[in-house]
This record gives C-alpha cells, structure tokens and sequence, in this order.
C-alpha cells in the first residue's frame, strides 16, 4: 500500500514540474479554447451571447476540454517515453504497469482541473455566465472522467503498437467537441446522429451534469429517471472495454519486441 501511494504521489510531482516547466504553453492553449468557445458561442447564438444559453454550452464545452486534454496526453506521454528509451524501465519496475498508469491517470486529473479551472473563470466573468455549484455535480463528473479514462486505455494501447497515434487523437478530441453534445444539446440532433452520440463516452455525462447542474434535478431524480443508471453503465463498459483493449495491445507489442520502440 505503501510503494502504491508513493509511485502515485510521484506521478503527481513528475505531472505538476512538467506542467510548470512548459506554463507557457499551457497558457497559449487555455487561451485557444477560450478563443474556440467565444467564436462558436457567436456564431450558434446569431451573434448574441446570450448568459442563459451559454451556461448550458460552456458546461459541455469544460467537459469537452477535459476530454481534449487527456486525449491529446495520454498516449503522447507513452510515445514520449519510447522515444526517450524509457518505456521498458517503467515495464521492468516492481511496481505494476497498471498501478503506474493509474497514478498518471490521476495525476492528469489533477493537473487538468487546475487548467481547466482558469478558462472556466475566465469566460464566466467576461461573458456574464453564472453556473450553480452543486456538490452533485462531482460524483457525476467523476463517474464520466471515468468512463473518459477507459477510453484513453484503448488509445494508449493503440499508440503502444502503431507508434504514432497524433492524428487518431487529434480525429477523436474533435469529434468529440461536435458530436457529443457540448456545443448543441443532444436533443437538438437528429435522431440517428443522437443514437451515435449517446454512445461516445462523455455524451451521458454531460447530459446529466446539465441536468443537476442548471436544472437542479437530485441524484435521486436522475437515478430514478435512469440517466444516472446509464452514465455508470456506460462508463463502467468504457473502463472495462478500455482495459482490455490495453492489455491485448500490450501483449502483442511484447510479442513483436516492438514495446519500447519507437
């Protein structure tokens, strides 16, 4: 339990002097999705913005951002360290290559909400937008970055055999800005491209946090409705899948000798 807590609590530090070290680029890309999000804001509002509506959007579009983040991080560290040759110590450490991964997992989780927190606060005071804090909204959110990091298991287990995955990520994090309901409910979407939506992985999650969040519905309400059944299932499916994806990628790349290759 001991060695666990500590390997986590480095990956933690080795996250934090990482993203200070490069702040700089940290602040241009907080500044590139405040940019996306007044840009598209104008245009889907006819050039209004409106506080009401953008409430509902800038909550989807803060889901959507940590999705973007831990997509465009996730396999990018693993790459990093097969280019640097040092993928096949993290294999050859006593502590577990899952145990690992979860660390960086939570450590990315951590460093994103820092991150994520200043456009939050940038954009609520300059475009007039009032959210509610809740505290029910958290347990939602945590079960979505859930089903979140299931996903970025099966990329990462892509990047560990095909190498170079930067278009895949970048193909996905886009797709997930446009077609997951961040910008336009998904109730808005027709009816085919709805059922599309409702399975990537953070569609529920942010249906649900719009929900309790803006609607001020109770967990119990979204359990009893089921949306809150769906989103644990949903997820629980995304870390389960996720995981084995990883694991089948693994192997295959320790049988083509190719783990630390690059």
């Amino acid at each position: 339990m001991k060695r666990a807590l500590l390997a986590v609590s480095n990956e933690i530090r080795k996250r934090l002097l990482i993203m200070w070290d490069y702040r700089f680029n940290v602040f241009t890309q907080v500044v590139t999705v405040s940019f996306i999000f007044v840009g598209a804001s104008f245009f889907i509002e006819g050039g209004q913005l409106d506080p009401g509506p953008l409430a509902s959007m800038l909550l989807g579009y803060l889901v959507w951002f940590y999705a973007r983040i831990i997509i465009m991080n996730t396999s990018s560290d693993l790459m990093t360290e097969a280019q640097a040759g040092t993928l096949e110590q993290m294999y050859m450490s006593s502590t577990s290559t899952s145990l690992l991964l979860l660390g960086r997992l939570i450590a990315l989780l951590i460093s994103t909400t820092m991150i994520v927190l200043i456009p939050a606060t940038f954009l609520a005071l300059l475009l007039g937008i009032r959210i509610p804090l809740r505290w029910e909204g958290l347990p939602v959110l945590l079960i979505t970055l859930a089903g979140l990091f299931g996903f970025t298991l099966a990329l990462s287990g892509i990047a560990l055999v095909f190498k170079q995955v930067d278009a895949l990520a970048d193909l996905v994090q886009n797709a997930l800005l446009f077609l997951t309901g961040t910008l336009l409910p998904v109730s808005r979407f027709p009816v085919w491209l709805a059922d599309i939506a409702r399975i990537l992985p953070i569609t529920q999650g942010i249906i649900v946090l719009r929900q309790i969040m803006l609607e001020n519905t109770s967990l119990t309400a979204s359990w009893s409705n089921g949306s809150l059944i769906w989103l644990v299932v949903h997820s629980a499916i995304y870390v389960c899948t996720g995981l084995i994806i990883f694991k089948w990628c693994e192997r295959m790349a320790k049988q083509q000798g190719s783990l630390g290759h690059y």
